[in-house]
């Protein structure tokens, strides 16, 4: 096999394993809360909601240490370990408790930085300056169709039920443990690859293995980088930038905890409720593909910069959101086991909350694509610092988020939406006219 054969097979392996990992973890969150509210009227008294919010807490508060994990124990091992707490996670779910269950979620949001951490360390040594954008292109494919089966199987095993027994949440949850523990087992096929033209690499590093002095060496670069991070936070773009950030915490949290949980709570649904929430995970997958798809392939030729493609992912969020406000109660994120019997201003309708799904993803790729993009552009030569904030800023709101949502009406969670989505976008708009005129000037971009 070729250098760039090898690459390339490594790149499709990671994309399969995260396909494999996050269809077992997305489903759970999916379908968490609901699963959680039949458990209540038991012995047991926990929140997804809650589970979520530290999740998220932890995973920002990690990110200022996975690098230097990272770098010492090395990508594969690190993707594997993480594999490893993200199937323990979706295992409790079989007999959950309180205790293990909010543990496993500390657990999972270490987990989760390095994970991450270390994919996009993967992605980076298969990849040079010529093909980054196909591998990135190719892992986020994959990635991707982690909504389609999993929800899909959610959709035909609770078609019909109102109501999740113990004997069908323990069958989809061992089932979603195997799934993600096959994922974790496929980082293993992931080989070394040659070190000639990684991208990020200089000419004259070499392949030998870290010594104990490296390590310190790393660890302490570790904390500059953190630091490098903590100072790039009170920049003028990126504060800017960061609104727009924060809104992508809130709507992730809502499209992918807080929006199924109430579809599966509207009585008026009838034996549909229940499987409706893995047919609008599927939709919401499919906005997702096909937003990223698209907006990938016209930010080659796009003439007119990434501000229309924002404008128009606000835009199909406020029509997805004053659908939903018509269409679902106001205690649907909330309601009982029972579930709820409240109307909005219009009867429920299946086809509008599977429609909204569509909407949400669609929304969410125009978004999370074009600041990637800008990030990418504004800061080619300090892209770690600068996307460890984004990551920070994302995770951070949709703590909040799913923190505030064991408590907050409907209406008032699309609202707070409302207002960061409109300020997120002004600002991302000043950032990307700014940053257009100095390329219009003919100038290297150090400082907007």
């Amino acid at each position: 096999m070729s250098p760039e054969s090898k690459k390339l097979f490594n790149i499709i392996i990671l994309g399969i394993a995260f396909m494999f990992i996050f269809t077992a973890f997305q489903t759970c969150g999916n379908v968490a809360q609901t699963v959680i509210r039949s458990l209540n009227s038991t012995d047991f008294h926990g929140s997804g909601y809650t589970s979520m919010a530290i999740i998220y807490g932890v995973f920002s508060a990690s990110n200022l240490i996975t690098p230097s994990v990272v770098a010492i124990v090395g990508p594969q091992l690190s993707m594997f370990a993480s594999g490893l707490f993200y199937s323990m996670y979706i295992a409790v779910f079989i007999q959950p408790f309180p205790w293990s269950f909010y543990t496993a979620s500390v657990f999972i949001g270490i987990a989760a930085a390095v994970l991450w951490t270390a994919q996009g360390n993967c992605l980076t040594i298969n990849s040079d300056e010529h093909t980054i954008g196909r591998n990135s292109g190719i892992f986020w494919a994959l990635l991707q169709f982690s909504l389609f089966f999993g929800n899909l199987y959610i959709y035909f095993a609770w078609q019909g039920k109102t109501q999740i027994s113990e004997s069908d949440r323990r069958t989809v949850f061992i089932a979603l443990t195997v799934i993600s523990l096959v994922g974790t087992v496929l980082f293993f096929l992931i080989r070394k690859p040659d070190s000639e033209n990684v991208l990020g690499e200089d000419e004259s590093s070499d392949d030998q293995d870290l010594d104990i002095n490296d390590e310190v060496l790393l660890i302490f670069f570790s904390f500059f980088w953190a630091e490098k991070s903590l100072k790039l936070c009170v920049t003028k773009e990126m504060l800017l930038l960061s609104v727009t950030t924060a809104y992508t915490g809130l709507e992730l949290t809502f499209f992918s905890g807080v929006y199924g949980t109430c579809i599966g709570a509207i009585n008026k649904f009838g034996t549909e409720e229940k499987s409706l929430i893995g047919l609008s995970g599927i939709f919401i997958g499919i906005g997702e593909i096909l937003g990223g798809s698209l907006f990938g392939l016209l930010s080659k030729n796009n003439r007119f910069g990434r501000n229309p493609v924002v404008l128009l992912g606000i835009l199909v969020h406020f029509i997805a959101f004053y659908l939903i406000f018509l269409n679902m109660p106001g205690d649907a994120p909330i309601a009982p086991v029972e579930g709820t019997d409240s109307s909005a201003y219009i009867k429920p309708s299946k086809e509008i909350a599977i429609f909204c799904s569509f909407l949400l993803g669609l929304g969410d790729s125009c978004f999370n694509t074009q600041l990637l993009s800008i990030l990418g552009f504004l800061y080619s030569e300090d892209s770690a610092p600068a996307f460890a904030v984004f990551k920070f800023v994302q995770s951070i709101c949709a703590a909040v988020a799913f923190f505030y949502s064991n408590y907050l009406l409907l209406h008032w969670q699309l609202l707070v939406m409302v207002i960061f989505g409109f300020f997120g976008t002004v600002s991302f708009f000043t950032v990307e006219w700014e940053a257009a005129a100095i390329v219009a000037r003919g100038s290297d971009y150090r400082s907007i």
